[in-house]
């Protein structure tokens, strides 16, 4: 019998407190949560899980870190999932961030206190979000340069796939902004791919028109 790596035994136990605070967060909000609470719902004593995380806050910046992570983990499988289909430059971003924000609202579906989370963990871990804005936005300027490559693309005089990447980043932003918790679902997922769209097909310079060849007929009036 091959025995569990070291790092695996030591993981599986946080796993499972993050899965279960994860619930009590969702149940509860941020502030009405406590560390008792993600004990009992992990079956541990307060102690176990004080071995693990000293308070409250710092167990809640371990559920948002996992679940930013978990956001990008989703967003590049389904990048790579569009790609592999031959989808446009337009379907790959789109399949990768709708991956990346559908994730995000499946772990608070169903809670009460989504928009309470949402802001909390800008209060409680603005460095986490500053920190995987940025990753987000590596992949997707990446992503966006191998599909630009693949399809033969040329983006706009002044236009790089990092700049792109930021522009589309913002018009996520700004439609996330008008759509506070993602409600309705499906009129944000229908809003979001709308203006992504139209974000991109105005980055893509047009491809430079065929030159005009000159007509092999003779005109009335040459000479035969």
């Amino acid at each position: 019998m091959q025995a569990k790596s070291p790092a695996r035994t030591r993981a599986q136990p946080q796993d499972r407190i993050l899965e279960a605070a994860m619930r009590v967060f969702r149940r509860h909000g941020f502030r009405r949560s406590s560390i008792e609470q993600a004990a009992e719902e992990a079956h541990l004593t307060r102690q176990a899980l004080y071995h693990h995380f000293t308070s409250k806050e710092a167990l809640f910046r371990a559920v948002i870190e996992r679940l930013y992570q978990g956001a990008l983990d989703a967003e590049i499988a389904a990048t790579r999932a569009a790609e592999e289909k031959g989808g446009s430059l337009a379907d790959i971003v789109i399949a990768g961030l709708a991956a990346r924000l559908k994730h995000l609202f499946a772990s608070l579906e169903g809670s009460p206190h989504i928009e309470e989370l949402f802001s909390e963990h800008l209060a409680q871990c603005r460095d986490l979000y500053l920190t995987y804005s940025d990753r987000y936005s590596e992949q997707l300027a990446a992503t966006i340069a191998r599909a630009a490559r693949r399809e033969g693309l040329t983006l706009t005089k002044g236009m790089t796939p990092r700049e792109l990447a930021r522009c589309i980043e913002m018009a996520s932003k700004g439609v996330k902004s008008s759509y506070p918790s993602m409600l309705p679902a499906d009129a944000f997922i229908r809003d979001h791919d709308r203006m992504l769209r139209l974000v991109i097909s105005g980055a893509i310079a047009a491809p430079p028109k065929p030159s005009a060849k000159k007509s092999s007929r003779s005109k009335p009036g040459d000479r035969k």
